[in-house]
């Protein structure tokens, strides 16, 4: 079987900084990753595709990443940003599929955590930037907080056409070892037939320095309870991931989490089948 990583990223500090690797925790991160450094490593761990994910909410990034895709065969998508709330959004998704690497374009994504209204999604400029993303035949990747879940789901509701992404499954509490609101958030928005869900980003979430995989395991019996496999993708999250282990062992610690008759599913067919690869 060949595996999709459906969630990472890169970055050239000497490019662009990436302004949210703050403070001691996340001081490994401050250096550069590239796809050079990726490949090696995915190549040995079976990858044979990946999802390139934006990290910033500036407009030059996305065509970077599209020009990267046409050069690097292991990316077989991107989601990029653009911003949701210009009204011309539509016009913008267009000229970004016309760009060298454009056909690699199957997603966007906007760092909703950061923003300080819970209810961002439903203000009536972004759904109409929402529902510029499902005519373009895109999908919309959440980066969200648990407590943001609600409006996530009244969006899904609202825009039935449009295929909603939770990335790391909502961000659960793990290292405090709390469920709600997240559990309730997570099973509202799976009822919803348009929503999925990345195994991504658990590790992160839990005591970077003694995690286990038992420690994550009742936060992804959750999601796949509700989701099914069917609707569940594998992601690395690299390289934030290295916080907590290396890629290789990201993705042992899924294939653990998961049931070995589910795997062509979560690590293969659904991303193929959602990000249209």
């Amino acid at each position: 079987m060949t595996v999709v990583d459906a969630h990472h990223h890169v970055w050239d500090l000497s490019v662009r900084d990436q302004d949210w690797i703050t403070g001691p925790e996340l001081a490994p991160l401050r250096r550069d990753f590239t796809m050079r450094d990726l490949e090696p490593e995915a190549a040995a761990a079976g990858v044979g595709g990946t999802i390139l994910v934006q990290t910033v909410t500036v407009p030059e990034e996305t065509p970077e990443f599209l020009g990267l895709a046409g050069e690097h065969e292991l990316i077989a998508g991107v989601v990029g940003w653009t911003d949701l709330t210009r009204p011309d959004v539509a016009d913008e998704l267009a000229r970004l599929r016309e760009l060298p690497g454009g056909r690699y374009l199957k997603g966007i994504r906007h760092q909703v955590q950061g923003e300080s209204d819970p209810a961002w999604l439903l203000r009536p400029d972004v759904r109409r930037g929402l529902a510029a993303v499902a005519d373009a035949g895109l999908v919309y990747d959440l980066v969200v907080l648990p407590h943001q879940l609600p409006a996530c789901v009244r969006a899904a509701a609202d825009l039935p056409g449009l295929t909603f992404v939770l990335d790391h499954l909502g961000k659960p509490p793990i290292a405090s070892g709390a469920f709600e609101p997240w559990a309730s958030g997570l099973r509202a928005l799976a009822a919803l037939p348009n929503t999925a869900a990345k195994l991504s980003g658990l590790v992160t979430e839990a005591d970077l320095a003694s995690w286990t995989v038992e420690d994550l395991r009742p936060y992804a019996d959750v999601a796949l309870e509700a989701f099914g496999p069917g609707r569940l993708m594998y992601g690395s999250d690299w390289p934030v991931s290295t916080l907590g282990a290396a890629y290789g062992g990201i993705l042992d610690a899924t294939r653990r989490l998961t049931d070995p008759h589910d795997h062509p599913q979560i690590f293969e067919a659904t991303a193929t089948r959602l990000y249209g690869l």
